[in-house]
């Protein structure tokens, strides 16, 4: 329940990962969710803001307890069947064991999947989380506040800008002034 608000700024923002990379060849999100007690899920790939839009408008928020562990499986399953560009997880908590959701980071990693782990609030616990999981699949962390919408805007269109042009896309954004190309360049390995 504590994500609607950004989950409501998410969908009116994340058009901009689209425009991001039009003119790379576009992009295709699968979006997987959680929420209340079990429930897990993962949409078909769209390639474009209506069709990501049209889906997120469909799910409501509900209260439960933190699922990362099965978002980091399931990206792992879909890097073993196809190319995987990145992992965006924005989040809030974390009230599972970090040593197990390192170890599927640790394997996301081996495989060349980066994490960009986004916080939204200043849990110190919750960064730590965060931060590791970044660290071992050599991706990385940023903290943002959903009443300043545009950095998670940025950030979004950094990480689309990698997933379809690589270090290169982050390190020509970077060049320009791009101020969150620059800080997950400071942080991917």
């Amino acid at each position: 329940m504590s994500r609607q608000p950004t989950w409501d700024l998410a969908q009116s923002i994340q058009g901009e990962m689209f425009r991001t990379t039009a003119a790379q060849g576009g992009l295709d999100v699968q979006l997987v969710y959680f929420r209340g007690f079990g429930e897990c899920r993962a949409s078909r790939f769209v390639s474009g803001g209506e069709g990501l839009g049209a889906l997120m408008s469909r799910i409501a928020c509900r209260g439960g307890r933190t699922q990362i562990g099965k978002v980091l499986r399931h990206a792992l399953d879909e890097s073993r069947s196809g190319r995987v560009g990145a992992l965006v997880y924005i989040g809030d908590a974390m009230e599972e064991r970090v040593e197990g959701l390192a170890a599927t980071a640790g394997e996301l990693g081996l495989l060349g999947v980066k994490a960009f782990m986004f916080q939204e609030g200043q849990d110190a616990d919750v960064e730590r989380a965060y931060r590791e999981i970044a660290r071992l699949t050599g991706g990385a962390y940023a903290a943002f506040d959903a009443a300043a919408p545009r950095r998670l805007a940025e950030l979004l269109g950094a990480v689309a800008a990698y997933a379809v042009g690589g270090r290169l896309e982050l390190e020509r954004r970077a060049g320009e002034g791009e101020a969150a190309a620059r800080l997950l360049l400071s942080q991917i390995g």
